[in-house]
């Protein structure tokens, strides 16, 4: 397994000269304590415990897993220990309030400190951060009661999270949830159901697990319109927020996994479970909807850390690795081959995954400013702003997910290819890799229903084309802006182009919608992905004209960081970008050679 050490460098680029984030906490309510030496300090000291502690237990626990039995689960040995720094740390509250033992920094520190500590460990890292979109679904929907409540020991990491959605009978269609809510006289409801896929759903890490739960009331109306949402903790809450009775929470199986194998999938069955109702009746997935979107940005830095550590295990062997002579001439005459770093194909593995990595680093941080200007609305009360900035980031959030988690898995894919066959050995540590990242494309709903969401609903229903509009504004601005520029000029006359030709496509499907509905499922997908290609195109961009910057102004320290910047944005343009055009295409076809086939005719013989 790769040993991960965290690329503070190319953090610390996009934080300080790509994205101003000095500038921008400055701005915040919250952001007064996130200054430049702070945030430093929390950088190297996370950094410090994800390879040092998480990093080492990566391979172990994937090949001890989780232990079963009694209804209870063993997580792999060294996991307990490491979830009890992580508490001591404080690094469960470190961007939520003060007065629930948290450290009030602004949200994005969380996510880069998820990105870390993900990439050292996915599957330690789901079980806090299962608890992370519960905390910020109560901070939301709960009344003042039941935060001050559950949000002390969730903040401090004494107890943990989980969000309970899916049953046996439905996926991604909640509408077809059955978990039944019976309301009692005291207020509180007795909820009864199952819960499957439900992670970190049952672990040893902590005395009390706090389930946020979808569930129906007695008279709920049908479908999505009649959901309501409750917390369900595994062990009752006395009313001095100490621990009572076990609260008829049971799991009842853990499931066997291609991947995250240390992560514990749960089977959750509530019997008559005592809970309690956040949010308005029968207005839970609009509540839940928080707690989702936490969770899919978080699923779209799963993609980037697997591109991370999958390059840099990759990097390490591609330069150690000897293997015939170079193309152009031998390289390393004293060796008995040329190291594989020197031939084209392995360049191209090598800088995909580089290019997807440091792209999609760029889209989650400036995704995450959004995210503290949306928590920074909730703390002024400005609705009106909130939405604001929520409308931004949800145009973003399918993008970031399904895109992100596609471009990982193939970086991983990539990692284990560099490798040849060692990457088949597990030993290696590329496989599991590959393993881990397979389901990023899956939870949190699927890169189809990211699709979906993003053309179906965000894009054609809710805002008419607006929000592509309005985000190619950025697009066309740079393009203006550095147009005049003769080393980001190609890049500057490009993105123009496309962030006309994005805009065109939208309105082509819309207007090929009003005839034929299948139009939007049979061109989501690629849409999807071309809009990704095309976002991450202009990261790159501004990331190039950035790094050309400090180079011309001289004296630049550690200028083959900049230049390579360059050099991956030139390799990103050339190489990876024109995949969109094939999507623009495909979006473009007509629906009827998906639809036309009789569905008798799906036959093999």
């Amino acid at each position: 397994m790769p040993a991960y050490k965290a690329p503070l460098r190319d953090m610390r680029f996009l934080m300080n000269e790509v994205f101003d984030y000095p500038g921008h906490y400055a701005e915040l309510s919250n952001g007064k304590d996130a200054d430049p030496e702070t945030v430093s300090a929390i950088l190297e000291e996370c950094a410090k415990f994800c390879e040092e502690v998480l990093s080492p237990l990566n391979l172990p626990g994937d090949e001890e897993g989780c232990h079963f039995s009694n209804n209870q689960v063993k997580t792999p040995k060294g996991f307990k220990e490491a979830y009890a720094q992580y508490v001591a740390g404080g690094w469960q509250g470190l961007s939520h309030p003060a007065e629930y033992g948290g450290q009030g920094l602004p949200m994005s520190m969380g996510l880069i400190k998820s990105e870390m500590m993900g990439t050292a460990n996915w599957s330690f890292t789901m079980y806090p951060g299962l608890s992370l979109g519960a905390m910020n679904t109560i901070m939301q929907h709960a009344s003042p009661e039941l935060k001050a409540l559950y949000m002390p020991p969730l903040t401090e990491g004494r107890w943990t999270g989980t969000m309970c959605l899916t049953e046996p009978q439905c996926g991604t269609d909640l509408g077809q949830v059955k978990t039944r809510a019976e309301p009692q006289a005291d207020g509180t409801y007795k909820i009864t159901g199952t819960k499957i896929f439900i992670s970190a759903g049952e672990h040893d890490f902590t005395d009390n697990i706090v389930h946020i739960v979808l569930a129906r009331l007695p008279d709920a109306p049908p479908g999505t319109r009649g959901i309501s949402l409750f917390i369900v903790p595994k062990m009752q809450v006395k009313a001095d927020g100490g621990v009572g009775e076990h609260n008829h929470v049971v799991c009842s199986a853990i499931e066997h996994k291609m991947g995250i194998k240390a992560s514990a999938t749960a089977v959750i069955n509530f019997e008559d479970s005592i809970g309690h109702m956040i949010a308005e009746p029968n207005k839970g997935l609009e509540a839940m909807f928080t707690f989702m979107n936490t969770a899919r940005v978080g699923t779209a830095v799963q993609g980037i850390a697997h591109a991370e550590l999958s390059y840099q295990g990759a990097l390490a062997y591609a330069k150690e690795r000897r293997s015939m002579r170079a193309l152009s001439g031998k390289k390393e005459p004293e060796q008995v081959a040329d190291a594989i770093i020197h031939h084209a194909d392995v360049r191209r593995m090598l800088l995909t995954q580089k290019a997807i990595a440091e792209g999609g680093r760029a889209m989650i941080y400036f995704a995450a400013q959004y995210s503290d200007h949306m928590v920074n609305s909730i703390a002024e009360g400005d609705e009106k702003k909130y939405k604001h900035w929520d409308d931004k980031l949800g145009f973003l959030t399918p993008i970031l997910k399904g895109f992100l988690t596609e471009l990982g898995l193939e970086a991983a894919n990539l990692g284990m290819q560099v490798f040849g066959g060692h990457g088949y050995i597990k030993e290696h540590g590329m496989e599991q890799i590959a393993r881990d990242a397979r389901i990023a494309t899956l939870y949190e709903g699927t890169t189809g229903i990211q699709s979906l969401d993003l053309l179906g609903r965000k894009v054609l229903v809710m805002t008419r084309g607006k929000a592509v509009r309005e985000f190619t504004g950025h697009i066309a601005k740079f393009a203006i802006e550095h147009v005049g520029d003769a080393k980001i000029r190609a890049y500057a006359i490009r993105l123009g182009r496309l962030a006309a030709e994005w805009n065109v496509l939208t309105t082509r499907i819309m207007l090929g919608a009003r005839k034929d509905r299948d139009v939007v499922g049979a061109a989501s997908y690629h849409f999807l992905m071309y809009s990704g290609y095309v976002t991450m195109a202009y990261f790159w961009a501004l990331q190039a004209a950035v790094a050309s910057k400090k180079l011309a102004e001289g004296g630049a320290e550690k200028a083959e960081f900049y230049k390579a910047k360059l050099y991956t944005a030139r390799f990103y343009f050339d190489h990876l970008l024109p995949r969109a055009e094939g999507h623009a295409s495909s979006m473009t076809k007509p629906a009827r050679s998906l639809m036309k086939m009789p569905v008798d005719s799906f036959v093999f013989e």
